[in-house]
Formats: structure tokens, C-alpha cells, sequence
């Protein structure tokens, strides 16, 4: 019993040993996304809520930030 325990110790370790490393991926950029733009002239409407609409456009998009927010936390 504890020869299979060490083959089991030992087989995982060799396997941890040679896995390859994984690459961390890079942050999505903001010229990745296609945002269909409304063209001039073209009507806007407003809506409050969930609605299906055919046609849809972006008429603004904020800001995105592509590093991470660092603050020290709220002192008195």
C-alpha cells in the first residue's frame, strides 16, 4: 500500500514538474469591440427599462480603463 501511495506522490510531482507554464492573458483593448455607431440625421430615442428594439445603436460608450484602480482605502 505505501509503494502505490509513493508511486501516486511521485507521478504527481513529475506531472506538476513538466506541465507547461500558462501565459497570463493579455486585457481586451478597446479597438477589439465593434460598436455599431449611429450615422447622421438618424433618429434617437430614449428608452427606460428592457424593450426589443430592431434597430439599435451606441450612441456613447465610457470610458475603459485598461489598468486597475489603486486607492488606500477611505481614512477619517
Amino acid at each position: 500500500m505505501w509503494v502505490q501511495i509513493a508511486i501516486l506522490v511521485a507521478s504527481y510531482l513529475i506531472q506538476y514538474a513538466t506541465a507547461p507554464k500558462q501565459k497570463k492573458p493579455k486585457p481586451a483593448l478597446f479597438s477589439d469591440f465593434d460598436f455599431p455607431r449611429c450615422d447622421e440625421g438618424t433618429e434617437k430615442s430614449v428608452i427606460f427599462g428592457q424593450v426589443w428594439s430592431p434597430d439599435w445603436m451606441v450612441l456613447s460608450v465610457r470610458n475603459q480603463r485598461s489598468k486597475a484602480i489603486k486607492s488606500k482605502g477611505s481614512k477619517k
